[in-house]
């Protein structure tokens, strides 16, 4: 019978499958970067196969990696939960959270008042970025879990909703009949606005970057206000925005996937204690969080 893998080993390797660094890894398992090579070799010799490519300071996982790393993921999470299983210690701690302040505007201050409710002994430190940021932060060691919008080129993350995308307007407005129709959204790098404007580019409608910010608040002001039309998910509207769609000629929009992210170390306890109810506050947004009178 083959000897089991070492978890430590796999902890050592998904650290620097995130970071892209041994010596980056080797401080966040808190082990010498000679210690985190020797791991890695071992596990290599282990498996038979090379994991991880070294191009100068790059590194970056080889197929036989790719396949290993959500496997070992897996592996690492079941392995929290069985120490979370037998545990009889109260949680507590701090976690470092992001998360993009499209769902932060309407849903943070419930989720987490909730959470801190029935969990005081948990001290959540959040950051409001766009999801780009949120990715590379976690990348470098900056958060313990993200929220983030999937479809950012990143195969990694827990994907635990999937919203649809509205077009929205000002009530009363007059933005929505301009031409060219003008938009408020936010920056290049941002999914939402690369498909928003291919779909109206597929459409042949014609349209202008009128309003750009990375704040959801000031994009959300900018249609409340008729400067502009937005593109939001269901749990980034808010009264007073309107819903339009095919009867003012604008195309349907793709859904948006909303994904959880942890750090390699961030399974079981506290961690899973604010994940699952990040989870579940969402999957039961119209109890937390009515869409008021934005409406067809």
């Amino acid at each position: 019978m083959a000897a089991p893998i070492d978890l430590d080993q796999l902890q050592s390797f998904c650290a620097i499958a995130d970071c892209g660094s041994f010596t980056e890894a080797a401080r966040r398992v808190h082990k010498t970067q000679s210690a985190v090579s020797m791991q890695i070799k071992r596990l290599e010799e282990r498996l038979g196969h090379p994991l991880l490519s070294r191009e100068g300071r790059t590194v970056s996982l080889t197929d036989h990696g790719e396949a290993l790393y959500a496997r070992a993921r897996r592996m690492l999470r079941l392995n929290a939960e069985i120490l979370d299983h037998f545990s009889d210690e109260d949680l507590s701690g701090s976690i470092r959270f992001g998360v993009p302040d499209d769902y932060a505007v309407r849903l943070l201050p419930v989720i987490l008042s909730s959470f801190q409710r029935t969990h005081p002994r948990i001290a959540v430190d959040v950051r409001c970025q766009p999801s780009e940021e949120l990715l590379e932060g976690m990348r470098t060691g900056r958060y313990d879990l993200i929220v983030f919008t999937q479809g950012t080129l990143h195969e990694f993350g827990e994907l635990f909703r999937t919203e649809k995308m509205f077009w929205v307007a000002s009530h009363g407005g007059e933005a929505l009949a301009m031409d060219p129709l003008p938009l408020a959204c936010g920056p290049q790098i941002c999914h939402w606005r690369t498909n928003a404007i291919d779909m109206l580019n597929r459409a042949g409608r014609d349209y202008r970057i009128a309003y750009t910010s990375s704040n959801a608040t000031a994009i959300a002001s900018a249609v409340l206000t008729d400067l502009a039309v937005g593109f939001l998910p269901e749990s980034a509207l808010q009264p007073g925005m309107r819903i339009v769609g095919d009867e003012q000629g604008l195309p349907r929009l793709q859904d948006t996937q909303i994904a959880l992210m942890r750090a390699s170390h961030a399974y079981g306890g506290i961690y899973d204690a604010l994940s699952n109810h990040i989870v579940a506050s969402m999957g039961n947004l119209d109890a937390i969080t009515p869409i008021g009178d934005a409406a067809e």
